[in-house]
C-alpha cells in the first residue's frame, strides 16, 4: 500500500479487484455503477480562520495524500459518500445496536457468543422459558448456533437520528433517510444468517430459517440482502407499538433483527478453530472453549451507513 501525492494535478489510479479480474477473464466485466469514498479525509483540517482568506479554508483537505488503489475489495471504501436530494438536513441517521432488553445484550467481553454445537450450548446453563417453551441461555450474549430458533438472544439494530434536537422520537424520519433494505455481511466459513421469526404484517418466515446469501466474494464473505417490503421477520418500522423500546433518541426509521447459525465446518470440527482462532482457550461459564473472533457488518442501502458488530464463535474443548 502507498500514498499518492495529491498536492498538484488530480490523479486517477484505478485497478480491478480480484472479482473484477475474474469477470474480465470470463468476458463478463461490465461497469454498471460506481461508489465514491472519503476514507483518507480528516474534515477537522477545515480552517475558517486561515489568514489568506476563504480560498484557503479547505486547502489542507484538498492536499491530503490519498491511498493508492488496491485490489482487495474488503479493504476498500469503508466510508462511502451519499447523495441527498435535499440540502436542509441538519442531522443524518445512524445504525445503533439495540441492547434495551436482556435478550439483546452482548456478553461481558462486549461481543455476541455463538455456541457452535449442542455440547457448547449445554455449557451455557440453558433453561426452558415457561412462557414460550424455547431454550434460554443464562449467560448474557449467547446465541445458540446449533439449535437455531430456540434461543431468545438475537441481534437487533435500530436506525434513526440519535438526537432529541431532531424533533424527538414522535417525529417521522423522512423516506429519503429511512432504511428499508440492509446488507448483512458475514464470513461464510463460520456462520450464516437466520430469521428470528415474528413480524407485524404477516410477511414472515419461521424462526431459525436460514437465509440464502445474495452473493459471496473471493474472501468468503457472504452478503445477505433483506428488505422491509418482502420479509418483516428481518426489517420493520419502529413505531409506538414495537414490542421493545428503541435506543434511538430522535426520529426513528427501521429495525433489523436476526440471529446467526454456526456453519457445518465449525459445528463438526475444530479445524477452523485451530487455523483461525486464538492461540489459547476461552473460559466460557467455567468451561474451556476454542474460539474465533469475527464480525458481522450491517450496511444501510439508502445511506450507506455501516455498523460492525463483534462476534465470537466458541466450541467446548
Amino acid at each position: 500500500m502507498a500514498f499518492l501525492d495529491n498536492s498538484g494535478d488530480i490523479i486517477l489510479d484505478a485497478v480491478l479487484t480480484d472479482t473484477g479480474r475474474f469477470r474480465l477473464a470470463k468476458g463478463e466485466f461490465v461497469i454498471q455503477s460506481f461508489a465514491l469514498g472519503d476514507d483518507e479525509i480528516d474534515y477537522s483540517l477545515y480552517n475558517k480562520t486561515h489568514a489568506s482568506g476563504s480560498s484557503y479554508y479547505d486547502l489542507e483537505i484538498l492536499q491530503t495524500p490519498v491511498l493508492e488503489a488496491f485490489t482487495n475489495n474488503a479493504s476498500s471504501l469503508k466510508s462511502k459518500l451519499m447523495s441527498l436530494p435535499r440540502n436542509d438536513h441538519l442531522y443524518l441517521p445512524i445504525l445503533k445496536l439495540n441492547d434495551a432488553s436482556p435478550q439483546n445484550t452482548t456478553s461481558v467481553t462486549n461481543n455476541f457468543l455463538i455456541a457452535v454445537n449442542t455440547d457448547t450450548e449445554n455449557s451455557a446453563g440453558s433453561s426452558v422459558d415457561p412462557d414460550t417453551g424455547t431454550l434460554v441461555s443464562t449467560v448474557a450474549g449467547t446465541i445458540f448456533g446449533a439449535t437455531v430458533g430456540q434461543n431468545h438472544t438475537v441481534i437487533k439494530v435500530d436506525q434513526g437520528i440519535d438526537s432529541t434536537e431532531s424533533g424527538g422520537p414522535a417525529a417521522v424520519l423522512g423516506d429519503d433517510l429511512a432504511e428499508t433494505s440492509y446488507i448483512i455481511e458475514l464470513d461464510n466459513r463460520l456462520g450464516s444468517i437466520v430469521s428470528t421469526g415474528g413480524d407485524s404484517a404477516g410477511i414472515n418466515i419461521a424462526a431459525g430459517t436460514k437465509l440464502s446469501y445474495s452473493y459471496i466474494d473471493d474472501d468468503n464473505i457472504a452478503s445477505y440482502i433483506v428488505d422491509e417490503s418482502t420479509n418483516q421477520s428481518f426489517v420493520e418500522y419502529i413505531t409506538s407499538t414495537t414490542s421493545e423500546g428503541s435506543v434511538i433518541a430522535g426520529q426513528r426509521g427501521t429495525r433489523l433483527t436476526f440471529s446467526i447459525a454456526a456453519s457445518l465446518d465449525v459445528n463438526s470440527s475444530t479445524y477452523l478453530f485451530t487455523k483461525l482462532g486464538g492461540s489459547s482457550t476461552y473460559t466460557y461459564n467455567s468451561t474451556a472453549c476454542y474460539y474465533i473472533d469475527s464480525t458481522v457488518r450491517i450496511i444501510g442501502v439508502t445511506t450507506g451507513y455501516q455498523l460492525d458488530i463483534p462476534i465470537r464463535y466458541i466450541r467446548k474443548v
